[in-house]
């Protein structure tokens, strides 16, 4: 079974790369995630544009929008990216210059980070994002849930929001990263509600293969999530992602496997990302 991984970083973030070497143990370069992709059928990376304008700076203020993975200064045809966004860099000059790097090839969609900048998903600073998200046909990635960060703000995250987003830009797909984890039952019903909003199953654990595989087993520390999945009812609708550098990739996928029925392993693995990022289309079929 071929894997498109909905949800990585590659930025230079201070605590991402603190995480890599005290957490999740793996190697935080290109090299390291190509060769974890290598191993475990991982045909296609998507990353979330993100960067930092002083170390531990995220959630940056003066991060200049838009945002992108900055890590490696050239990208492997094995990975494309999401534009991160700062709504307090949002100006006409910033929606600009999103709209031409829409444009690349390896430019798939639009990432919002809520609950670390201070803005509901329905502000409308983030009216010109939904806007260029409907013309280039390209989904709005928004975080949901716990920030990694203590300076995040919750009520901002919280995946109820994104509903009114939802209904008022029926033409824009929507992906909610992390399943608005740890309020997936709210989650589950703003996914399982509307037509054009889907979730990814990211950063729902941090650590090594050995502290995933502890979680994984606790009786009590995925109750919720089993809960909100099977709610759903909707597996097509949710996407794999590991959130990596935050966990190794291999017991991440066993993970989601355990989550998932079988039987529809191969669309939260991979037909579920080619419905919400048409433009991965000709790099993997």
């Amino acid at each position: 079974m071929k894997i498109i991984e909905a949800h990585m970083h590659l930025s230079h973030i201070e605590e991402f790369k603190r995480t890599a070497a005290e957490k999740s143990f793996v190697d935080y370069s290109v090299a390291g995630l190509l060769q974890e992709y290598a191993e475990n059928g991982v045909v296609l990376g998507i990353g979330m544009g993100l960067t930092e304008t002083q170390p531990d700076g995220f959630p940056d203020v003066e991060a200049v929008t838009p945002m992108g993975l900055d890590l490696t200064d050239e990208l492997p045809p094995q990975f494309v990216y999401c534009l991160g966004i700062n709504p307090f860099k949002l100006d006409e000059a910033a929606v600009a210059r999103l709209e031409a790097d829409l444009q690349k090839p390896n430019v798939v969609g639009l990432k919002i980070y809520l609950g670390y900048y201070p803005f509901y998903a329905y502000d409308s600073v983030y009216d010109p994002v939904y806007a260029l998200a409907a013309k280039y046909q390209v989904p709005v990635v928004f975080h949901t849930g716990d920030t990694y960060s203590e300076r995040g703000l919750l009520k901002y995250s919280h995946p109820l929001t994104l509903d009114e987003v939802a209904v008022k830009h029926r033409d824009v797909t929507f992906m909610m990263a992390h399943f608005g984890d740890p309020w997936v039952l709210d989650g589950a019903e703003v996914v399982y509600k509307n037509r054009n909003m889907f979730a990814d199953l990211s950063g729902l654990m941090v650590g090594d293969a050995a502290n995933c595989k502890r979680l994984a087993e606790s009786p009590l520390f995925f109750s919720h999530l089993r809960h909100a999945i099977t709610y759903c009812d909707h597996y097509d609708k949710f996407l794999f992602g590991t959130d990596w550098p935050l966990a190794p990739v291999k017991p991440y996928i066993q993970f989601v496997q355990d989550l998932i029925p079988a039987e529809y392993h191969e669309d939260v693995f991979y037909k579920t990302a080619l419905k919400v990022f048409p433009k991965i289309k000709p790099l993997v079929e």
